[in-house]
């Protein structure tokens, strides 16, 4: 795939998860708030048209294996690698039903949960294994983003009704750096 390609594909990606995660709550389940809920929540069993976000999902994770393949440095591939396979994994088990009236499938949420813990994981690792490997601003750019990984998910969990707008903040940093940002030297 030529570079031109590959850029037009990551940004439509970008621009299309930033468009289904802000514009999709408008049109989920009663009560869905921005704020409060997560992406996962967009997706998740029996919210209305969780399909949207699921495909989101695995189409992020299909670009983060496009964009991290190409570098040539086997780090770098392999966690790019675990990295998308886990959000494409994301997608396809889904989060708990959030609505009362949807039977959990407690299976896909187990599998959804170790999954999206596989994802952050694998990419904090991947931004501190690009700091070591690289210097100047993509060092510290990439330290940044692994401590943004780590720093967002704890504020999540000791402040849930915020945890939805972390989330998206979290999500649309890791991805500007990984699709546009990311220089393996």
């Amino acid at each position: 795939m030529k570079d031109q390609q590959l850029r037009i594909i990551i940004t439509v990606t970008y621009v299309l998860f930033l468009i289904v995660s802000f514009l999709l709550p408008f049109y989920s389940f009663e009560g869905y708030s921005i704020l409060r809920n997560t992406t996962s929540h967009l997706g998740a069993q029996g919210s209305p048209n969780a399909w949207l976000m699921n495909t989101v999902f695995i189409i992020l994770g299909l670009v983060a294996i496009l964009r991290t393949y190409p570098t040539g440095v086997l780090f770098t591939r392999v966690l790019g690698f675990l990295f998308g396979l886990s959000l494409i994994l994301t997608g396809v088990f889904r989060h708990a039903a959030l609505t009362g009236s949807v039977q959990i499938n407690h299976p896909h949420d187990s599998l959804h949960s170790i999954f999206a813990t596989t994802t952050g994981f694998s990419f904090a690792v991947l931004a501190v294994g690009h700091a070591i490997m690289n210097k100047g601003n993509q060092r510290y750019v990439a330290l940044f983003m692994a401590a943004l990984a780590i720093v967002i998910p704890l504020v999540m969990f000791n402040f849930p009704s915020l945890m939805g707008i972390f989330q998206r903040l979290m999500f649309i940093t890791a991805f500007g750096w990984l699709f546009f940002y990311l220089k393996p030297q």
